[in-house]
């Protein structure tokens, strides 16, 4: 979708040292032209999670191992903190949507950081093989960050807002949606109620505006912080060869520089992924706790 950004003359994509758009694995037509970097990446992310989920639900025992124990603990905390989100009563039908988000934009995050991630691929002589940098950079890196790429990020807020329109006509049903939105508010009778009927309605038509511009900010924001983050340590892994430094000294700074702003992402990674399942939360329980006020 947004593969010909990269050829944009914008000065913002012109400064990134990491490419704005992934790069086909192979020169094909038809299905396998989609097979992109971070497609490659975006299936690889998809398999480490169904194996992890798989091996520790396969065979349930009353005394778990190691992978069942994880497994349990990670969804009964992500599910206690849904809870308190949403209400126990919309919490068994959000939390499939909100734990795949956190697990899967937090394990795309850090498997972005992985060394050979950008670092492994085709150059310009042929295959060249890098890690951290020790050889010729790749003109086309087999591994590309998957949340580094528009078009999953987008495509991930946008199976959000579906779900989440889903579970709010489930929940409300059509008419008490409408209302929510249009409808004057705070029991209002009389001659005020009706005076403040354009007022509400004015802000009904402000909120269904940014419903529709949800999925844009919810990608941009993640998008954005892991492609600066992937440019952010491509610059001070060239940190020292851009100073001139000697290649000891150079390979030296590559880690002294680069170390720092690595554990950073790290933080980052779960920050942005905590932010998106928490967002999409949010707008689940702004648009169903009014169902239970009203009872």
């Amino acid at each position: 979708m947004f593969s010909s950004l990269g050829d944009l003359p914008v000065t913002a994509f012109q400064l990134a040292s990491v490419p704005i758009s992934a790069q086909p694995l192979v020169e094909q037509t038809g299905l396998f032209a989609a097979l992109t970097n971070s497609v490659f990446v975006a299936l690889i992310v998809m398999a480490i999670i169904y194996f992890l989920v798989r091996a520790g639900t396969k065979s349930p025992s009353l005394i778990p191992g190691p992978v069942q124990n994880g497994v349990e603990f990670v969804f009964e905390f992500l599910y206690n903190q849904v809870e308190q989100v949403v209400g126990p009563k919309v919490a068994p039908r959000a939390f499939p949507l909100l734990c795949t988000i956190f697990v899967y934009v937090l394990i795309a995050n850090w498997f972005g950081l992985m060394p050979g991630v950008g670092t492994i691929g085709l150059g310009h002589e042929g295959t060249q093989m890098g890690f951290f940098g020790l050889s010729e950079e790749p003109k086309v890196p087999f591994l590309r960050p998957a949340t580094a790429d528009m078009n999953l990020t987008l495509g991930i807020a946008v199976c959000a807002m579906v779900v989440w329109f889903y579970i709010t006509m489930v929940e409300t049903g059509p008419v008490e949606f409408i209302k929510h939105m249009f409808a004057p508010k705070g029991g209002l009778t009389g001659l005020m109620k009706w005076a403040l009927v354009p007022i509400f309605l004015f802000v009904g038509i402000i909120e269904v505006v940014s419903i529709v511009f949800r999925p844009v900010t919810l990608s941009l924001r993640l998008f954005g912080n892991v492609f600066a983050g992937e440019n952010l340590l491509h610059a001070m892994s060239t940190l020292g060869e851009s100073f001139g430094l000697g290649p000891t000294l150079a390979f030296l700074s590559k880690i002294a520089f680069t170390l720092p702003f690595y554990f950073l992402e790290i933080l980052v990674g779960v920050l942005q992924a905590t932010v998106f399942a928490l967002l999409c939360a949010v707008y689940i329980q702004l648009s169903t706790a009014h169902d239970e006020e009203e009872h």
